[in-house]
C-alpha cells in the first residue's frame, strides 16, 4: 500500500515537472518577436524610404476657431488667405491650392526643398486678392506661413462629410466673384535652390459642385490642358476649386517611397559587414546554448530533479 502511494506521488511529481518544462519552453519562445508578432516593435516593417517624412496635422474640430461648416454637407476651414472682394459682386467663390507630396505620396511642407518657390498664375480676374495674380508658395511652408497646411482636400472618414480629418494642402480662397464670372489659372512654375527635386504631377479641377475628396491626388491629377485651366460660374454653380499636385522626384532625391526592410535598417554605416576578431579565448556567450534556446536551462534542471526523484523512489519501494 505504501509502495503504491509512493509510486503515485512520484508519478504526479514527474507529470508536474513535465508541465513546467512545457511552460518554460513556451515562455522562452514567446519572448522572441519573430514567433510572437505582438512583441514586434510597431511600424518596424513599415518605415518608408522617403527624403521627407509626412507632415501630420489634424484638421480643426467644431470647437476650433478655424473650423467652418455649412449645412453639414461640406467642411471648410477658416484661412488667413481667405479674402472677400470689395465691392462684393456675387456668390462666386474659388479655392486654389497646391499640395506637395513626398515620394510615397504623403503630404509634406517642403523642409527638404528650402528656398524653392512655386508660382501659379491666376489671371486679372483675381488681381484684387492680395495672394493672387499670381499665387506663390514658398517652401518650407512652416517657415513662411502662419498656417502651413490649411485645407483637407483628399481622403474620407466616417466622421466628416468631406476629407480625411488631416490637412494636406496650402490654399487661397476668393469670395464675392460675379456668378457669371470666370476664374483662370496657368501652369505651375517652379524656381529656386531645389526646383529640380519637384515635379508637377498635374491638376485636379472641380467646379460647380462640392469638392469630392474621395480621390487619390496622384491618380486624379491631369495634365494642364485636360484639367481645363479655369471655369465660368453660373447661377446655382458658383463654386470652383483646383489643386495643383506636386511631388518630390524620386529620380533626383534617390528615395523611392517603398518600405525599408529590416536588413537595410540594421546594416552598418559603411555598408560593410565585419566579423568579430578572434583572440583564442572562449566566450561564454558564444557557447551558452541556454541563451540560444530560451528557457531550457531551467528545463534541464527540472528534468534532472524528476529523474533523481524517480530513481530514489524505485529504490525505496524495493
Amino acid at each position: 500500500m505504501v509502495r503504491s502511494r509512493t509510486l503515485v506521488t512520484t508519478g504526479l511529481f514527474v507529470v508536474f515537472c513535465i508541465g513546467l518544462v512545457g511552460v518554460a519552453a513556451v515562455g522562452g519562445a514567446s519572448d522572441d518577436p519573430a514567433t510572437n508578432p505582438a512583441l514586434t516593435p510597431p511600424d518596424s516593417d513599415t518605415e518608408l524610404n522617403v527624403s521627407e517624412d509626412a507632415y501630420v496635422e489634424a484638421a480643426p474640430g467644431p470647437d476650433d476657431e478655424y473650423y467652418e461648416a455649412s449645412d453639414g454637407n461640406w467642411v471648410s476651414y477658416v484661412n488667413p488667405r481667405d479674402e472677400y472682394r470689395e465691392p462684393y459682386l456675387g456668390e462666386g467663390s474659388a479655392k486654389i491650392c497646391v499640395t506637395l507630396l513626398n515620394e510615397a505620396g504623403d503630404p509634406i511642407v517642403g523642409e527638404t526643398v528650402p528656398n524653392t518657390t512655386v508660382t501659379l498664375p491666376t489671371g486679372e480676374s483675381t488681381s484684387w486678392h492680395s495672394h493672387a495674380d499670381p499665387m506663390t508658395v514658398t517652401y518650407p511652408l512652416t517657415d513662411n506661413y502662419e498656417r502651413p497646411l490649411d485645407a483637407d482636400q483628399f481622403g474620407t472618414t466616417d466622421d466628416l462629410p468631406q476629407g480625411s480629418g488631416y490637412m494636406d494642402s496650402h490654399c487661397i480662397e476668393l469670395h464675392g466673384l460675379p456668378e457669371d464670372g470666370t476664374v483662370e489659372y496657368g501652369e505651375i512654375q517652379i524656381e529656386g535652390e531645389h526646383a529640380d527635386k519637384i515635379e508637377t504631377v498635374g491638376y485636379i479641377q472641380q467646379a460647380h459642385d462640392t469638392w469630392d475628396t474621395d480621390t487619390d491626388p496622384i491618380e486624379a491629377a491631369e495634365p494642364y490642358a485636360d484639367a481645363g485651366g479655369g471655369w465660368t460660374y453660373y447661377p446655382g454653380g458658383s463654386h470652383g476649386q483646383v489643386v495643383a499636385v506636386l511631388q518630390l522626384d524620386s529620380e533626383v532625391t534617390g528615395a523611392d517611397g517603398e518600405p525599408v526592410s529590416d536588413d537595410e535598417n540594421s546594416s552598418d554605416d559603411d555598408g560593410e559587414h565585419t566579423e568579430p576578431e578572434t583572440t583564442g579565448e572562449t566566450n561564454d556567450d558564444d557557447t551558452d546554448t541556454d541563451d540560444e534556446v530560451p528557457g531550457f536551462g531551467v528545463v534541464t534542471a527540472i528534468l534532472a530533479l524528476a529523474l533523481a526523484a524517480l530513481v530514489s523512489s524505485r529504490r525505496w519501494a524495493r
